[in-house]
Order: structure tokens, then C-alpha cells, then sequence
């Protein structure tokens, strides 16, 4: 279904997707929202099996990869005013990537196609701000996906909705200042001046609507698909996309980021088949989330740099093992599957020091 579809179907008033319509008995393919059988009260209302939630929970452990324009320019929130040959790794290996994640007993990893700067490590046909157009022309996200999945390691993508050189008239954080953008997570996304709430156009979401089907129909089977900060998109068009994506790649897990709310947001993040936290380990969690007075799965993923910083900062070392091992453990017990940020250098190599505390790590955890 296409977007013009969707949207007339709904302004017909037509049940194109509901946290009803996820219940079913099980398989991936979507349920049909006319489906007569009662939901099994054990499986929950959500697209996917339980079968296959936990099989993504089994991989328990990840890489997350940020790496990209921000690596360069030294901002994580960067403005996307740097011209695309300022992306200019000097000795970039993916594939040493790939090799420190499978060593290090991760089974999966996702990978920043595009963060807040606009820039895409894919030549897109959407924006010229792209590697095509940079000081390394690799394409990385091929690269990523064709590599991890020769050497036994799931990829997934991650692709954020906060774009601050794609703009399309949208109004994001960008537009409060550096600092008010995060002064109150628990307002986000509303403008913490009191303004209007921050938002996507729709040219904005076409153009994010085009690049996730270059993602997730160029290269192959993708395991994860990460979309941050998806309050910006609006409810209507975060469904619709979730419905895109899951067409897309029907056995793909897709994470709509909840931040680092300590409850969670339907009306910022949902539909969604997992849920993430944050910098901030939950005093708890069995996977189980209420939507809508329906019972929904969503398997959690906690993700943490393992330093301070998501891009790679000089002097920003890997804390300490025993503070990595207690997140890991605390993982463990609690089914969380634990996405650790290990971010290439300016060089595109994976720092020796991150590459000597994941193996201490391993010992460690016995993997």
C-alpha cells in the first residue's frame, strides 16, 4: 500500500491498522484487521510471534555503530551545514568492524545510515548529501549489510527522523537551541519554549519514506530497522511507516525510539515491536506493555556508548569492565538485549582501546 492509499483510507474512516488488528495466532505475515478469531490471550496483540521475539531477544547482545558526518565535525547534533567531502575517513574498514563484533561474541549490530546531520552513508537518490559526494566514496551501508551477514553477525539499520540539512520546512529540536532541544525529555516533543510541538511536513516524511525503501529494498535481508526520534513523524504517519517497513521486511524487528522516557509513550513511539532505553537501566522489565487497553510484547533493547559519547570524541576512553559487565549482567537476567555503541574513529577503524575491552568483556561474561 502506498501512502496516498493509506492516507484516503483513512480519511474514509476504514480500519487500516490498529493495536487491535495486531492480534492473530501467530506467524509474521501481518494480521487482517477483519480476522473473526479471538486473540489468544498468551500471545499478545502485536504484529509479530512471540516465537520471533524471542528469537531476536536470543541474540541478546549488539554492536551499535555511530559513525558518520558527527565523527568529523566533533557535534553529535550536528547543524548539517558541513559540506559532504568534510565526511573524509582516512582508512575506513568496515570489515574490521564486522571482525571486532564477531570476536567480541555479538550477534547483531546496527549501523547509523543517517543521524541528525542529514548526511547518508548510502548513495541515495533522495539528497546529494551523501558519500557519492564526500571525501570517501564507500558505500557503507552496502559494505555493512554484505560483510556482517558473510561473517555471521545480523545487521540492522538505524535512521533518524531529526534532520537538520533535509529539513523540508519541518520545525525540529534544532530550532530551540543546542540546550533547549534536551532541557525536558519528559515534554519532548513539545518545543520546550511552549510553542508549538516540533514536527515533520509531509515532504519531509516522502523523503523519509523514499530513503527507508532504498534501505530496506536495495541491500537485502536487514534484522533490525531503528528509527529515532519518530515523535517528530506524528502518530498517522508513524503507522503508516511501520506498515512500510514491516512490508518491506516482514521479518525485521522495528524499533521506534522511546528516548529516555522512564515509562513508556505510545503516542511518541508506538506501533513498534521492541522498545529502548537509554543511557538509563529500568528497575525492571518483562517485555509486557499496555497500548490502548491491549496487552503488546515489546522486548526491550538497552543501548549505552561505551564510553560517554555515541560518535567517537578524541580522549573519550571505554568505561570501566566492571561497569560494562554490571549493565551486561543486569541484561541478562532481565532479557534485555544489551546494544553496546562501539564508535569507528576519524580513521573508520575501530579504536584498539574499545577493541581490547570487548574482549575483557567477553572473558568476563563467558561468551
Amino acid at each position: 500500500m502506498d501512502r496516498g492509499r493509506f492516507i484516503r483510507m483513512l480519511a474514509s474512516g476504514a480500519s487500516v491498522f490498529s493495536v487491535s488488528g495486531f492480534c492473530r495466532g501467530g506467524g509474521l505475515k501481518h494480521a487482517k484487521t477483519d480476522d473473526p478469531r479471538p486473540a489468544d490471550k498468551d500471545a499478545g496483540c502485536q504484529r509479530l510471534s512471540l516465537k520471533a521475539l524471542k528469537e531476536w531477544q536470543n541474540l541478546e547482545y549488539g554492536m551499535f555503530i555511530h559513525f558518520g558526518m558527527s565523527t568529523f565535525t566533533g557535534n553529535e547534533l550536528d547543524d548539517g551545514r558541513s559540506p559532504a567531502s568534510a565526511y573524509r575517513p582516512s582508512a575506513l574498514d568496515v570489515g574490521q568492524w564486522i571482525s571486532v563484533a564477531r570476536d567480541a561474541g555479538m550477534r547483531y549490530a546496527v549501523l547509523t545510515a543517517k543521524h541528525v546531520a542529514g548526511h547518508c552513508l548510502w548513495p541515495t537518490k533522495c539528497t546529494p548529501y551523501n558519500v557519492s559526494n564526500s571525501g570517501d566514496r564507500t558505500d557503507v551501508v552496502g559494505r555493512f549489510v554484505r560483510e556482517f551477514g558473510d561473517k555471521g553477525v545480523l545487521p540492522g539499520l538505524y535512521y533518524c527522523s531529526w534532520d537538520n540539512h533535509n529539513r523540508f520546512g519541518s520545525k525540529t529540536p534544532s530550532d530551540a537551541g543546542p540546550e533547549g532541544a534536551w532541557s525536558d525529555m519528559n515534554r519532548f516533543p513539545q518545543d520546550p519554549t511552549g510553542d508549538l510541538p516540533f514536527y515533520t511536513t509531509s515532504l519531509y516524511q516522502n523523503f523519509q519514506t523514499a530513503q527507508i525503501t532504498e534501505l530496506l529494498s536495495w541491500y537485502g535481508r536487514i534484522m533490525e530497522a531503528w528509527i529515532d526520534i519518530p515523535g517528530l513523524l506524528g502518530r498517522g504517519y508513524r503507522t503508516f511507516l511501520y506498515r512500510h517497513v514491516s512490508e518491506l521486511q516482514p521479518d525485521a524487528v522495528v524499533m521506534m525510539n522511546c528516548c529516555m522516557e522512564p515509562a513508556y509513550a505510545p503516542d511518541y513511539a508506538f506501533p513498534a515491536d521492541i522498545r529502548a532505553f537509554e543511557r538509563n537501566l529500568p528497575s525492571g522489565y518483562d517485555g509486557w506493555e499496555t497500548v490502548n487497553g491491549k496487552r503488546v510484547y515489546l522486548p526491550g533493547e538497552f543501548c549505552q556508548p561505551i564510553g560517554k559519547e555515541w560518535f567517537h570524541v578524541e580522549g573519550d576512553l571505554p568505561r570501566s569492565l566492571d561497569d560494562l559487565e554490571k549493565e551486561f549482567r543486569f541484561c541478562r537476567r532481565n532479557r534485555i538485549n544489551y546494544l553496546l555503541d562501539v564508535p569507528p574513529d576519524r580513521r573508520g577503524l575501530v579504536p584498539d582501546a574499545c577493541v581490547r575491552t570487548l574482549e575483557g568483556l567477553r572473558r568476563r561474561m563467558g561468551i
